[in-house]
């Protein structure tokens, strides 16, 4: 099992830190923060296009296709009641000259990105308070 640390270096910061890295995140000016990184939210969102990136990237890769001019673009729909995410549309931009039978093979890469997948068939998320003091949690 992989333990995340979670630390609170000041104003809305919120850092994670885990296998040598630190992701560290603030809230915009307009929620009390700095704007000094990303939301843990946003941080969300670029995980899903990023992945699906990664796996559209190595397609190409392991088929010498060129990434040069290859984009890809996230849309975000949120319900304004909610805020929350309606809908996310992810568009793969090829370049001219980008080769035709590979079309539907950069659609099916990016079709595979483990967050996409994950968010399919979501974890349980169980939330518990332990005492520094004692041995005691309660969960939620």
């Amino acid at each position: 099992m992989t333990t995340l640390t979670v630390s609170f270096p000041g104003g809305q910061r919120v850092d994670a830190a885990w296998e040598g890295f630190v992701v560290r995140t603030d809230q915009p000016p307009d929620k009390g923060g700095e704007g000094a990184a990303p939301s843990p939210f946003d941080l969300f969102l670029a995980s899903i296009a990023t992945c699906a990136g990664f796996y559209v990237k190595t397609y190409c890769d392991t088929r010498r296709i060129s990434t040069s001019g290859l984009a890809l673009e996230m849309s975000v729909d949120r319900d304004p009641a909610t805020h929350g995410v309606r809908a996310l549309e992810l568009e793969i931009k090829l370049p001219g000259g980008f080769p035709e039978k590979h079309r539907e093979g950069v659609l099916r890469a990016a079709n595979l990105c483990a967050v996409k997948k994950q968010l399919e068939h979501p974890p349980a998320i169980a939330v518990r308070v332990v005492s520094l003091f004692d041995s005691h949690a309660v969960v939620a």
